[in-house]
């Protein structure tokens, strides 16, 4: 339960003991003002939950104080119970035109001042639930409309070459085989052109495969806040048999299966492996793409603090410090330097799966020289218990 804080604001200090005395067995926090300029100076470093005000005041009355509190944005919102000695239809009147939410009488009655108060207290609470639901709402909202602009900004000059270039290769290997039938039904192509147009055919699907996967994977990561954690956590086995046989396949494509290196300390994760198997091939595939043959591509790992450190080491064209800041969704730099596959997905997706299983990702890299990639991974129970024994 929230320890509420009420500003007495009167300059009788007999009245403020009286106050102190009535709301002794609830858990308020109390504080005193014995004029209206000590209030609003008082106001500028604290905010309290609730301002019980007094409306006879010299120099500067209840009613002023309370339409300066009143008048300013930062303070609309503290509910004021005017406290006065005033009865008549006019003074109350003008209590509530200066903007106080409630008024109650001199003599101050115990129980009328706790029911009041806590009458206001909790319109105070569904205001501050509102305004906090409002606040998260237009975050949800700035969110997803950056993904769009992101989306809607990437799509006409990366997407959309993405997915053209394995829809020609598709259609284009199955034009030919068409095509090349006679009107005897006999086929011109013989079997090693057959062989080959088929092949064409299934790595443009099996790109075009791997793109929507891709891609529905980043919106249903980017959009559904709420369940991706789920998702993600699990339990995967970080071991050199494993990694080796994630990244042996993605190095034969591009024959350079002697380039990688392994440095590796084995250990359990809290990541449900197909995702853990994800971050691997983006990371490892990206080294490769971007780095010369015959140059190593080096994956280590240590624990350290509970976590798995994962770095994946290339001698290839590096990023700039703009580039690493920029890292996003479609977003593939100097793509016409370095005609490579990919829509630049990659890095992001990996930093999304990272921080939602309570990890990160670090980029090091020295532009046309090196890039370190490290992920950090949160271990399993009894990983961290053996780590902290050796």
């Amino acid at each position: 339960m929230k320890n509420y804080s009420i500003l007495v604001v009167d300059d009788e200090p007999d009245n403020f003991d009286v106050i102190e005395t009535f709301l002794t067995s609830e858990e308020y926090q109390l504080y005193y003002c014995s004029s209206g300029y000590d209030a609003i100076h008082w106001l500028e470093d604290f905010e309290p939950d609730l301002i019980l005000l007094d409306v006879m005041m010299p120099e500067l009355d209840g009613i002023q104080v309370c339409r300066e509190i009143k008048s300013r944005s930062k303070w609309k919102k503290i509910p004021i119970i005017m406290v006065t000695a005033l009865n008549s239809k006019q003074d109350l009147a003008n209590c509530l035109e200066s903007g106080a939410d409630d008024f109650i009488g001199k003599p101050v009655n115990s129980i009328e001042l706790k029911a009041r108060i806590k009458s206001m207290l909790r319109i105070k609470t569904q205001y501050d639930r509102l305004n906090q639901f409002s606040i998260l709402q237009r975050n949800t909202i700035n969110m997803l409309a950056r993904n769009m602009d992101e989306l809607t900004g990437n799509i006409a000059t990366s997407l959309s070459h993405e997915l053209n270039t394995p829809l020609n290769g598709i259609v284009g290997a199955l034009d030919i085989l068409t095509s090349n039938f006679s009107d005897d039904d006999e086929f011109n192509l013989d079997n090693e052109e057959i062989l080959e147009l088929l092949d064409c055919a299934q790595n443009s699907t099996n790109r075009l495969v791997d793109l929507t996967k891709r891609f529905l994977l980043y919106l249903q990561l980017a959009i559904s806040n709420s369940t991706k954690k789920e998702s993600i956590a699990g339990e995967s086995i970080f071991s050199l048999a494993i990694i080796d046989g994630i990244t042996k396949e993605i190095a034969l494509n591009l024959s350079r299966e002697q380039d990688l290196v392994f440095e590796i300390q084995e250990a359990t994760l809290a990541i449900n492996e197909q995702y853990l198997a994800l971050i691997i091939s983006e990371l490892v595939s990206n080294a490769l793409k971007f780095s010369p043959s015959n140059s190593p591509i080096t994956i280590s790992s240590h624990i350290d603090n509970n976590q798995l450190h994962i770095c994946i080491h290339d001698l290839g064209k590096g990023m700039t410090a703009e580039q690493i800041s920029k890292v996003g969704i479609l977003r593939q730099f100097e793509r016409e330097k370095h005609q490579q596959q990919g829509v630049g997905i990659g890095l992001n997706l990996v930093r999304m799966i990272t921080q939602a299983v309570e990890g990160s990702m670090n980029i090091d890299s020295v532009y046309g020289k090196e890039t370190k990639v490290v992920i950090s991974l949160p271990i399993m129970q009894e990983e961290e218990t053996m780590a902290d024994e050796h």
